[in-house]
């Protein structure tokens, strides 16, 4: 009966020491594994922030677009084809052009531009009041009125008959615009063909 007492004892100690030993390997791993998913969860943030910077399209900077201080203005020279322009004067707000006998009457107002041209070129050219385009802030175009530029213009001819190589021309260009419209640029033709050369009218 003693041995019998004593293996009782000693299975008794094996078990517990067993369960003991359990426990400790459960609490280990159960530590491991909060640990991980702590870890997890703290990535995630992060890799759905690096996620969405990526899917974000990035957006590409707009092209410059060409303004009138970038423009040559007022008394610069200026070359289309053979002729070479040099604006040098803008009134604007006049009623009417002419004399007091002959003259024309604005719609809105006449804006007159005084310009030299030069023909640069090695043949004789004609420069066209009609192929000159006016602009204003909002990129509006306006015509030139070819009537109101006789009247403008003591000297009619210098915008009729053709320059010959060499010669130069002054005259003035004349514009029948509302009278809340500010010229901001003009775009300039040796030709109706030409490519023009625009100038900030400042």
């Amino acid at each position: 009966m003693p041995w019998i007492a004593g293996g009782a004892g000693v299975l008794v100690l094996l078990i517990c020491i067993g369960a003991l030993s359990g426990g400790d390997t459960t609490d280990t791993e159960k530590a491991s594994a909060d640990k991980a998913a702590a870890a997890g969860t703290a990535g995630k943030p992060a890799e759905a922030a690096t996620s969405a910077a990526a899917a974000e399209p990035v957006a590409e900077p707009e092209p410059q677009k060409a303004t009138e201080e970038a423009l040559p203005g007022i008394g610069d020279p200026v070359k289309d084809g053979k002729f070479q322009f040099t604006i040098t004067k803008m009134v604007c707000g006049k009623k009417s052009v002419g004399s007091s006998l002959l003259n024309k009457k604005a719609q809105g107002q006449f804006c007159l531009i005084t310009i030299k041209v030069k023909n640069i070129g090695d043949e004789a050219q004609m420069f066209a009041g009609i192929n000159q385009k006016a602009f204003d802030a909002k990129g509006t175009e306006y015509s030139n009125d070819n009537t109101a530029e006789i009247y403008a213009n003591s000297e009619a001819q210098t915008f009729i008959n053709e320059i010959n190589p060499g010669n130069s021309v002054t005259g003035k260009l004349v514009f029948d615009v509302p009278k809340s419209t500010k010229l901001t640029r003009m775009e300039l033709h040796d030709s109706i063909f030409s490519g023009g050369v625009e100038v900030a009218l400042k």
